[in-house]
């Protein structure tokens, strides 16, 4: 990686440690501060911490991934990590700050993101946020324990299976039409999509 700046450790990589480590620590203050000013400008720093509070497990996660440096930086100042996941940077008054919108760990805006952050909520046991991933046809029948139950239970190895399979096959190409989309993975599976209320859920995973 070559970026300017970066000699003076000023540069987004250094950045992302900076950050990576603030979240490590749970110093949310720290954090904040190396969010740019356009960020900040709609996010407070009280919602800012209370919502990286609520969400301990995900911080922690994120700081893994981006302490785990397992991704690309490119001249663009993006970095990718993780599962999809990416930090844009920008450079402010000769500084590198953390533009990306950091608080939207279950990003639901395309089926893409759906599926991504349904797989992270399986990862991390949150089977209450799994629930947002339900069509309103099925949500009256399900609840947090019925779904911690049908992924945890007897069919817990097969279930463990498919999502490895899943996250294995993320980035196949996904076919939308209007509020529906599907995606074809493995040797014969499908995964049916639902848009409600501009937000995408998962109808069928096989």
């Amino acid at each position: 990686m070559s970026l300017a700046g970066c000699a003076h450790g000023t540069g987004p990589d250094q950045t992302l440690d900076r950050y990576g480590m603030a979240l490590k620590n749970h110093d949310f203050a720290a954090a904040y501060d190396l969010m740019s000013s356009s960020f900040r400008v709609k996010v407070t720093r009280e919602d800012y911490i209370r919502t990286m509070r609520d969400n301990s497990r995900e911080v922690n996660e994120t700081s893994e991934r981006l302490r785990g440096k397992k991704g690309s930086m490119e001249v663009s100042a993006e970095f990718e990590y993780g599962l999809g996941d990416s930090m844009r940077l920008v450079q402010e008054d000769g500084h590198w700050k953390i533009a990306t919108y950091p608080l939207g760990f279950y990003d639901q805006s395309t089926p893409k993101a759906a599926l991504r952050s349904f797989i992270r909520a399986y990862r991390l046991e949150r089977w209450d946020v799994m629930l947002r991933f339900v069509p309103t046809s099925y949500r009256e029948k399900m609840n947090a324990q019925k779904m911690q139950a049908q992924f945890t239970g007897p069919s817990r190895e097969q279930m463990e299976n498919l999502i490895n399979t899943l996250e294995a096959n993320v980035d196949e190409p996904i076919t939308e039409r209007g509020n529906d989309a599907r995606m074809s993975y493995g040797d014969r599976y499908n995964v049916q999509f639902l848009k409600e209320d501009g937000a995408w859920k998962l109808k069928d995973l096989d």
